[in-house]
């Protein structure tokens, strides 16, 4: 499955027929697109002998119109192109005695009123503008129509495009041919029907958020009429007739006029152009043939498996995976929510993410990232739950034996399996437990496979799992359905969803903890056990509030923090269209598009954003990052790199982030998708994608050479971990910049940091950001409790009791304070700067070995950032 990021490399192109029917026989690929530009005089010269044009296309962006009159057309005694029919072998005489006949017909019903006739004409573009769109959209959106004036009234004043139509934010625009025939023929009309037209055509492109380009225009004849003068005579006009064609196009840009207004979008709620739907992020972790892709392929297709993985084919990307049964990226999937219904692909009508998003808009949306299971692969876990800063995160534990190959389910015994290393099933799903629970995440397990299960072994398993959840002080919660398992497939069933509101939700809101319940589930992909209560906790569990710039610190400790941040996951490359005016018109250069989630603020496409950090032009640090795939041994991959490979970093002198430059990059917001949705703004915790377009500095402006001498920055600079951000009003009226760390200062809880080696290297996993760090120092903070003791002991001491009896603290009395002591590591960033947030959660992840998961790591706190 590709990424629900990806676009469409190649999308619609709108090809001028004028162009397609000069080169038809010579060089049909050689046909110009109108959005790469207006059209050049030579190509306007060769029109004039251009007789007509090829039929008009069933699909496509181009529309071919007699004319666009809200009324009858008048009646002509003569028309010259009338008399042009291709392939005709009629006389000149009988052609002319058949012409009034055909002129006395209206192009216009008389009894079709103007307000009808503009819906039809609306909605008829519409469907040409969605035809260039990379995305075809089926969604039904109501049109809002001006109600037009009387017949006398100027309709001019309704030209001005309004907001533009969800869904036409990737269109590549519509060509209208007027006063061309169905067939192609040139049949032309009178200037002022024309200008009549163009009015019109304005009005129902500003009814979408369009506007009008008039890309030629040619004379292709004359006509004759007889208007009457005062009632008295009959008076002969002649005029020339015209053929048109006119480029619609989608404004991106017409909610900025004014910049003082992106300020204040930010602090007023959500508009129409930005998705309002409830939206749920959950991450799916668990060991390697736990089942997680099966259980996300019947939960997001509403079909069952078929005991051979059928369901998960789907959603595996790399055809190494479809091979081995073995998930080594990130797969996201998107199921929306309303009442009971259940909107996934097994519903009809609903063949991409957008239909989910429109049936579901009164409702939740829930976006699933699964995750690797396998050692080597264990980045993707810890990418999963602390790069995407899930809401919630579902634990998958399988109730097979462990070293026991389930039928259909490939086995992991090999060479690089975690079977034949001692790494069982249990211990991997312990330690993506442990994780969880260091993490403070809201969590949920979901038992899987349980129609394979031994009833002993399941028991076993439950003791351990529920055991290990009780020590950390939560409340486990398991959930059984009395439900049919074929009856939850489409609609979530109600003695589900009131158990989950018994059990899991109405505890929660009592405690006000997300963190104290952890409900626990039996599934089945194969039988459907389960499923419902499944959809009924994923339709239930409760959303946190909306994020700000205020949940770590307060703004006083952090007056760096800048007014909105999106943290970039994947970077792809995109053509930019005419409708995204940031770029310059005849540019088709592709332009980065970046994925990720918005921290907090808000985003809309026009704002002007910084992008960065990023190295100084001068300095190449790619030798010194280690490469971004897993080694051909298990206990090398990224997340958890052998010493052997620090060593080797170390040994190539590596540099630190403070010896290189941090900059920051000037761009706008040319598109916005929220979860494949085309929208306007993003709103904070939302996850989609964004396409920028660089800003040319001044002196780049003024000086043509320096374009050159400077490399473009394309999406090869751009990387995993960098931010695009707004900066706050306080930055910009003190001169602030974002800072780019190059040092920093975390806190850790535990004692366990002692072990750390200082100037050895280790991983450092911080929002999005995954990079090399070397340890300075481990220091060990001063405690309240030990403090205590210590005035305990002074207190004591008055009456002289310990002239000859030395008291010592009890071994409890240490112990204790040990566990409630808290240590600072100071941490120097190696190969680039990043920017980190003050009070932003880490995991420091050492050297991993044969016997290890990989997901052995430190959890604390940033308290302290350096540059």
């Amino acid at each position: 499955m590709a990424s629900i990021f990806t676009f469409d490399h190649d999308p619609p192109r709108v090809n001028s027929p004028w162009q397609s029917s000069q080169d038809a026989g010579k060089r049909p690929h050689a046909e110009r697109s109108v959005t790469a530009g207006a059209v050049v005089e030579s190509e306007q010269l060769s029109d004039i002998h251009l007789e007509r044009l090829e039929a008009e296309p069933q699909d496509g962006p181009i529309e071919y119109k007699l004319h666009l009159l809200l009324r009858p057309r008048r009646n002509y005694s003569k028309m010259s192109t009338t008399l042009k029919v291709s392939g005709s072998q009629q006389s000149k005489s009988i052609r002319e005695a058949k012409q009034p006949k055909q002129a006395n017909l209206p192009l216009a019903a008389s009894n079709q009123t103007r307000q009808n006739r503009l819906h039809h004409l609306t909605t008829q573009l519409l469907w040409r503008l969605q035809q260039s769109s990379p995305y075809h959209s089926t969604a039904r959106r109501d049109l809002v129509l001006p109600r037009l004036p009387e017949d006398i009234a100027d309709l001019s004043a309704l030209e001005k495009p309004g907001k533009l139509l969800p869904g036409l934010e990737e269109s590549n625009g519509a060509l209208y041919e007027i006063g061309v025939a169905d067939d192609g023929t040139f049949v032309g009309l009178t200037k002022d029907e024309m200008d009549e037209s163009m009015t019109t055509l304005k009005v129902m492109a500003a009814s979408l958020g369009c506007r009008v380009e008039v890309q030629r225009m040619k004379a292709v004849g004359s006509c004759e009429w007889m208007d009457t003068t005062l009632g008295l005579s009959e008076e002969l006009h002649v005029a020339d007739l015209w053929v048109a064609e006119a480029l619609v196009m989608p404004v991106m840009n017409a909610q900025n006029e004014k910049d003082d207004q992106q300020t204040n979008r930010r602090n007023t709620t959500p508009k129409r152009d930005a998705s309002i739907t409830e939206q749920l992020r959950v991450s799916l972790i668990g060991p390697t043939t736990s089942g997680k892709t099966t259980l996300l392929g019947t939960l997001s297709n509403g079909t069952l498996d078929n005991g051979r993985g059928s369901s998960r084919i789907n959603l595996l990307r790399h055809r190494h995976e479809v091979a081995s049964g073995r998930t080594s990226s990130i797969a996201q999937e998107l199921i929306g929510y309303e009442g009971r219904r259940i909107f996934n692909y097994n519903v009809d009508n609903i063949n991409e993410w957008p239909d989910i998003h429109d049936r579901a808009e009164n409702g939740r949306l829930v976006f699933l990232l699964d995750s690797a299971g396998h050692p080597r692969y264990q980045r993707t876990a810890l990418r999963a739950l602390v790069g995407w800063a899930p809401h919630w995160t579902l634990l998958c534990i399988p109730a097979t034996e462990d070293g026991t190959p389930t039928p259909g389910v490939h086995s992991l015994s090999g060479a690089d399996g975690a079977m034949s290393i001692g790494i069982a099933s249990m211990d991997l799903a312990m330690a993506h437990l442990d994780l969880c629970l260091k993490l403070a995440i809201p969590l949920a397990i979901l038992i899987t496979k349980s129609e394979l299960a031994q009833r002993a072994l399941l028991k076993e398993k439950l003791n351990t799992v529920l055991t290990k959840i009780k020590t950390m002080g939560r409340i486990p919660k398991l959930l059984t359905s009395a439900a049919r398992d074929e009856d939850n497939l489409t609609e979530v069933p109600d003695i589900d969803l009131q158990k989950v509101e018994d059990e899991v939700v109405t505890p929660i809101a009592q405690s006000g903890d997300p963190l104290s319940v952890v409900p626990i589930i039996l599934t089945s992909s194969v039988r459907g056990m389960g499923i419902g209560l499944t959809h009924a906790l994923l339709r239930s569990l409760p959303v946190p509030p909306i994020p700000t710039a205020r949940d770590f610190v307060p703004l006083a400790l952090n007056p760096e923090q800048p007014a909105a941040l999106f943290h970039i996951d994947e970077v792809f490359e995109m053509q930019l269209s005419r409708a995204q005016t940031a770029a310059p018109l005849g540019s088709s250069e592709s332009a980065p598009v970046v994925t990720g989630y918005l921290r907090f603020g808000r985003l809309s496409i026009g704002d002007k954003v910084v992008l960065g950090p990023f190295p100084g032009d001068d300095e190449d640090t790619g030798a010194l990052v280690p490469k971004d795939y897993p080694s051909p041994g298990y206990g090398l991959s990224l997340p958890h790199p052998s010493s052997a490979e620090f060593a080797r970093l170390s040994s190539r002198q590596t540099l630190s982030a403070s010896k290189i430059e941090g900059e920051w990059r000037q761009a706008t917001i040319v598109n916005i998708r929220d979860l494949r949705l085309p929208v306007q703004t993003i709103e904070a915790g939302q996850a989609g994608s964004i396409q920028v377009v660089f800003d040319n500095s001044d002196e780049e402006a003024s000086d043509p050479s320096a374009t050159h001498e400077k490399p473009r920055i394309s999406s090869a600079r751009i990387r995993k971990g960098q931010v695009l951000a707004v900066p706050s009003q306080h930055m910009v009226d003190t001169g602030l910049s974002l800072q780019a760390a190059s040092t920093l200062v975390a806190s850790f809880k535990t004692s366990d940091v002692k072990s750390l080696t200082v100037n050895s290297l280790v991983n450092a996993y911080v929002g999005m950001v995954r990079t090399a760090v070397r340890i300075l120092r481990v220091t060990r903070q001063k405690s309240d409790l030990g403090s205590r003791i210590a005035s305990t002991e002074d207190n004591d001491d008055v009456f002289g009791m310990n002239d000859h009896i030395e008291l010592e603290r009890t071994k409890s009395e240490a112990d204790l304070a040990e566990y409630h002591a808290e240590y600072n590591v100071s941490l120097e960033l190696l190969n680039s700067r990043e920017w980190i947030e003050l009070g932003s959660q880490i995991i420091l992840v050492e050297g991993g070995s044969k016997d290890k998961s990989g997901l052995e790591g430190y959890v604390g706190k940033v308290v302290e950032i350096g540059e």
